[in-house]
Protein backbone atom coordinates (compact mmCIF):
# COMPACT_ATOMS: atom_id res chain seq x y z
CA UNK A 1 0.00 0.00 0.00
CA UNK A 2 2.56 2.66 0.67
CA UNK A 3 4.63 1.46 -1.84
CA UNK A 4 1.43 2.12 -4.11
CA UNK A 5 1.85 5.81 -2.73
CA UNK A 6 5.07 6.20 -3.37
CA UNK A 7 4.70 5.48 -6.84
CA UNK A 8 2.18 7.91 -7.41
CA UNK A 9 4.20 10.67 -5.52
CA UNK A 10 7.00 9.64 -7.52
CA UNK A 11 5.03 9.96 -10.71
CA UNK A 12 3.51 13.33 -9.96
CA UNK A 13 6.94 14.60 -9.01
CA UNK A 14 8.69 13.34 -12.64
CA UNK A 15 5.50 15.17 -13.90
CA UNK A 16 5.46 18.84 -11.65
CA UNK A 17 9.48 18.48 -12.64
CA UNK A 18 9.19 18.13 -16.38
CA UNK A 19 11.47 15.36 -16.10
CA UNK A 20 11.91 11.22 -17.27
CA UNK A 21 13.33 8.96 -15.23
CA UNK A 22 16.59 8.80 -17.09
CA UNK A 23 16.98 12.21 -16.29
CA UNK A 24 16.47 12.21 -12.52
CA UNK A 25 18.73 9.29 -12.40
CA UNK A 26 21.63 11.45 -13.80
CA UNK A 27 20.95 13.58 -11.53
CA UNK A 28 20.61 12.12 -8.45
CA UNK A 29 23.11 9.48 -8.69
CA UNK A 30 20.25 6.97 -7.96
CA UNK A 31 20.47 4.26 -10.53
CA UNK A 32 17.66 3.59 -13.20
CA UNK A 33 16.60 0.61 -12.97
CA UNK A 34 15.86 1.51 -8.97
CA UNK A 35 13.48 4.89 -9.98
CA UNK A 36 11.92 2.86 -12.15
CA UNK A 37 11.11 0.50 -9.23
CA UNK A 38 9.78 3.25 -7.29
CA UNK A 39 7.89 4.13 -10.17
CA UNK A 40 5.69 1.24 -10.79
CA UNK A 41 5.41 0.53 -6.94
CA UNK A 42 7.34 -2.54 -6.93
CA UNK A 43 9.65 -0.97 -4.25
CA UNK A 44 10.00 1.93 -1.82
CA UNK A 45 12.69 4.30 -1.87
CA UNK A 46 15.10 3.49 1.10
CA UNK A 47 16.00 7.15 3.02
CA UNK A 48 19.25 7.73 1.43
CA UNK A 49 17.77 7.40 -1.86
CA UNK A 50 14.34 9.68 -1.11
CA UNK A 51 16.74 12.74 0.32
CA UNK A 52 18.92 12.46 -2.83
CA UNK A 53 15.90 12.24 -5.29
CA UNK A 54 14.14 14.69 -3.34
CA UNK A 55 16.52 17.49 -3.85
CA UNK A 56 16.38 17.35 -7.79
CA UNK A 57 12.47 16.84 -7.90
CA UNK A 58 12.16 20.27 -4.93
CA UNK A 59 10.02 17.93 -3.11
CA UNK A 60 9.78 16.89 0.48
CA UNK A 61 12.37 13.54 1.07
CA UNK A 62 9.61 12.46 3.63
CA UNK A 63 6.97 13.18 1.59
CA UNK A 64 8.14 10.84 -1.33
CA UNK A 65 8.38 7.97 1.59
CA UNK A 66 4.53 8.29 2.38
CA UNK A 67 5.26 10.57 5.11
CA UNK A 68 1.68 12.79 5.79
CA UNK A 69 3.67 15.74 5.46
CA UNK A 70 3.74 18.50 2.98
CA UNK A 71 5.01 18.14 -0.44
CA UNK A 72 6.89 20.39 -1.02
CA UNK A 73 7.56 22.14 2.18
CA UNK A 74 9.81 20.50 4.56
CA UNK A 75 8.82 19.52 7.97
CA UNK A 76 12.04 21.38 9.39
CA UNK A 77 10.67 24.71 7.80
CA UNK A 78 8.95 26.83 10.44
CA UNK A 79 6.69 29.91 10.44
CA UNK A 80 9.30 32.05 11.89
CA UNK A 81 11.76 33.83 9.72
CA UNK A 82 14.39 33.82 12.13
CA UNK A 83 13.95 29.94 12.63
CA UNK A 84 13.20 28.67 8.71
CA UNK A 85 16.56 30.21 7.27
CA UNK A 86 18.71 28.72 10.20
CA UNK A 87 20.86 25.81 8.76
CA UNK A 88 20.56 23.72 12.08
CA UNK A 89 17.89 22.95 14.16
CA UNK A 90 16.31 20.32 16.68
CA UNK A 91 14.06 19.02 13.69
CA UNK A 92 17.33 18.62 11.39
CA UNK A 93 18.89 16.66 14.03
CA UNK A 94 15.96 14.57 14.49
CA UNK A 95 15.55 13.83 10.67
CA UNK A 96 19.78 13.43 10.85
CA UNK A 97 19.21 10.44 13.63
CA UNK A 98 16.44 9.11 11.80
CA UNK A 99 18.25 8.65 8.68
CA UNK A 100 20.81 7.12 10.69
CA UNK A 101 18.99 4.53 12.63
CA UNK A 102 17.31 3.57 9.14
CA UNK A 103 20.27 2.94 7.60
CA UNK A 104 22.05 1.12 9.93
CA UNK A 105 18.94 -0.65 11.91
CA UNK A 106 16.35 -0.69 9.58
CA UNK A 107 13.96 -2.72 12.05
CA UNK A 108 14.44 0.45 14.33
CA UNK A 109 13.23 2.69 11.74
CA UNK A 110 10.39 0.68 11.41
CA UNK A 111 9.52 1.30 15.30
CA UNK A 112 10.37 5.08 14.61
CA UNK A 113 8.24 5.30 12.22
CA UNK A 114 5.15 3.45 13.79
CA UNK A 115 5.14 5.99 16.70
CA UNK A 116 5.83 8.94 14.76
CA UNK A 117 2.33 7.99 13.03
CA UNK A 118 0.93 6.77 16.05
CA UNK A 119 1.90 9.94 17.91
CA UNK A 120 1.36 12.23 14.83
CA UNK A 121 -2.47 10.97 14.93
CA UNK A 122 -3.13 11.70 18.66
CA UNK A 123 -1.65 14.90 18.24
CA UNK A 124 -4.17 15.58 14.97
CA UNK A 125 -7.11 14.26 17.09
CA UNK A 126 -6.48 16.42 20.00
CA UNK A 127 -5.83 19.41 17.60
CA UNK A 128 -9.07 18.61 16.20
CA UNK A 129 -10.71 18.54 19.38
CA UNK A 130 -9.27 21.61 20.39
CA UNK A 131 -10.92 23.49 17.27
CA UNK A 132 -14.18 21.73 17.56
CA UNK A 133 -14.09 22.69 21.57
CA UNK A 134 -13.73 26.59 20.53
CA UNK A 135 -16.59 26.63 18.12
CA UNK A 136 -18.40 24.90 20.36
CA UNK A 137 -17.44 27.68 23.39
CA UNK A 138 -18.04 30.79 20.45
CA UNK A 139 -21.39 29.51 19.40
CA UNK A 140 -22.68 29.14 23.42
CA UNK A 141 -21.42 32.68 24.02
CA UNK A 142 -23.39 33.83 21.05
CA UNK A 143 -26.29 31.72 22.17
CA UNK A 144 -26.00 32.96 25.86
CA UNK A 145 -25.25 36.57 25.15
CA UNK A 146 -28.12 38.61 26.18
CA UNK A 147 -30.05 40.64 23.49
CA UNK A 148 -33.02 42.87 23.15
CA UNK A 149 -35.43 43.46 20.52
CA UNK A 150 -36.20 47.14 20.08
CA UNK A 151 -38.63 49.12 17.82
CA UNK A 152 -35.83 51.51 15.59
CA UNK A 153 -37.22 54.61 13.73
CA UNK A 154 -35.21 55.45 10.43
CA UNK A 155 -33.43 58.85 10.80
CA UNK A 156 -36.39 60.63 11.95
CA UNK A 157 -35.16 62.59 14.85
CA UNK A 158 -33.08 65.17 13.04
CA UNK A 159 -30.28 67.41 14.93
CA UNK A 160 -30.29 69.87 12.52
CA UNK A 161 -32.85 72.00 11.09
CA UNK A 162 -35.56 69.33 11.78
CA UNK A 163 -37.83 66.45 10.34
CA UNK A 164 -41.17 65.28 10.09
CA UNK A 165 -42.40 63.11 12.63
CA UNK A 166 -45.63 60.75 11.18
CA UNK A 167 -47.25 58.13 13.69
CA UNK A 168 -47.67 56.26 10.55
CA UNK A 169 -43.90 56.36 9.87
CA UNK A 170 -42.26 52.68 9.18
CA UNK A 171 -39.81 51.09 11.45
CA UNK A 172 -38.03 48.35 12.01
CA UNK A 173 -36.77 45.84 14.72
CA UNK A 174 -33.67 45.70 15.50
CA UNK A 175 -31.69 43.47 18.55
CA UNK A 176 -29.06 44.91 20.10
CA UNK A 177 -26.84 43.89 23.38
CA UNK A 178 -28.68 43.61 26.72
CA UNK A 179 -27.01 46.93 28.29
CA UNK A 180 -28.45 49.29 31.01
CA UNK A 181 -28.66 51.94 28.25
CA UNK A 182 -31.31 49.32 25.55
CA UNK A 183 -32.64 47.45 29.26
CA UNK A 184 -34.38 50.98 29.64
CA UNK A 185 -34.61 52.54 26.52
CA UNK A 186 -38.39 52.31 24.51
CA UNK A 187 -36.97 52.72 21.25
CA UNK A 188 -34.07 53.35 19.07
CA UNK A 189 -34.05 56.48 16.39
CA UNK A 190 -31.66 57.60 14.14
CA UNK A 191 -30.07 61.30 14.34
CA UNK A 192 -29.69 63.53 11.16
CA UNK A 193 -28.15 66.65 11.16
CA UNK A 194 -24.87 67.83 12.89
CA UNK A 195 -26.06 70.51 15.74
CA UNK A 196 -25.32 68.09 18.09
CA UNK A 197 -21.82 67.32 17.18
CA UNK A 198 -19.28 66.75 18.55
CA UNK A 199 -21.92 64.56 21.10
CA UNK A 200 -24.01 62.65 18.09
CA UNK A 201 -22.99 62.73 14.76
CA UNK A 202 -24.93 62.22 11.66
CA UNK A 203 -26.45 58.66 11.07
CA UNK A 204 -26.03 57.37 14.60
CA UNK A 205 -28.36 55.80 16.41
CA UNK A 206 -29.86 56.21 20.09
CA UNK A 207 -31.42 54.78 22.39
CA UNK A 208 -34.88 56.94 24.16
CA UNK A 209 -36.26 56.39 26.83
CA UNK A 210 -40.23 57.76 26.90
CA UNK A 211 -40.60 60.00 29.52
CA UNK A 212 -41.76 64.06 30.17
CA UNK A 213 -39.21 64.51 32.72
CA UNK A 214 -35.85 65.71 31.66
CA UNK A 215 -33.65 67.85 33.71
CA UNK A 216 -31.34 70.89 32.65
CA UNK A 217 -28.63 69.91 30.78
CA UNK A 218 -30.33 66.49 29.55
CA UNK A 219 -30.54 65.51 25.54
CA UNK A 220 -34.18 64.44 24.56
CA UNK A 221 -36.08 63.81 21.33
CA UNK A 222 -38.96 66.74 21.22
CA UNK A 223 -41.37 67.73 18.64
CA UNK A 224 -43.05 71.17 17.78
CA UNK A 225 -45.69 70.08 15.07
CA UNK A 226 -44.38 67.49 12.58
CA UNK A 227 -40.81 68.82 12.97
CA UNK A 228 -38.62 65.88 15.57
CA UNK A 229 -35.26 67.55 17.23
CA UNK A 230 -32.56 66.01 19.29
CA UNK A 231 -31.59 68.65 21.58
CA UNK A 232 -30.13 69.65 24.42
CA UNK A 233 -32.58 70.85 27.19
CA UNK A 234 -31.92 74.36 28.40
CA UNK A 235 -32.95 76.90 30.30
CA UNK A 236 -34.48 78.85 27.85
CA UNK A 237 -34.78 76.77 24.84
CA UNK A 238 -33.57 73.69 23.19
CA UNK A 239 -29.73 73.97 22.84
CA UNK A 240 -27.55 72.87 19.75
CA UNK A 241 -23.66 71.50 20.63
CA UNK A 242 -22.50 72.64 17.40
CA UNK A 243 -22.15 76.54 17.42
CA UNK A 244 -22.31 76.91 14.05
CA UNK A 245 -26.25 75.94 14.61
CA UNK A 246 -28.45 78.05 16.46
CA UNK A 247 -30.89 76.37 19.47
CA UNK A 248 -34.70 77.21 19.88
CA UNK A 249 -35.44 79.87 21.86
CA UNK A 250 -37.34 80.42 23.57
CA UNK A 251 -38.76 77.17 24.60
CA UNK A 252 -42.57 77.94 23.54
CA UNK A 253 -45.41 75.59 24.40
CA UNK A 254 -45.70 74.55 21.20
CA UNK A 255 -42.60 72.23 21.57
CA UNK A 256 -42.84 68.89 23.67
CA UNK A 257 -40.94 66.14 25.10
CA UNK A 258 -40.91 62.66 23.69
CA UNK A 259 -38.10 61.11 25.56
CA UNK A 260 -34.37 61.29 26.96
CA UNK A 261 -31.72 60.19 25.11
CA UNK A 262 -29.73 57.46 27.32
CA UNK A 263 -26.95 56.38 25.14
CA UNK A 264 -25.61 55.46 22.02
CA UNK A 265 -26.28 51.93 20.04
CA UNK A 266 -22.81 50.45 19.68
CA UNK A 267 -23.92 47.29 18.61
CA UNK A 268 -26.27 45.71 17.00
CA UNK A 269 -26.35 41.98 16.77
Amino acid sequence: MKNELTAKRMQLALSNANMIPQELSEKSGVSKSSISQYVNGSHAPSNISSGKMGKVLGVNPLWLMGFDVDMKKSIIEDKSEELKHKKTSQYEHIIDKYLFVSTHSPDGAKIVEAVLNREWAVAKQISEQKIYIEKLKMKASAELTPSKTITYFHRIASAGSGEYLFDDMPTDLIKVKNTPESAKADFVIGVNGKSMEPDYYDGEKVFVELTSNIEIGEVGVFVRGNECFIKEYGKEGLVSKNANYPGIEPFDDGIKIVGKVIGKVTEII
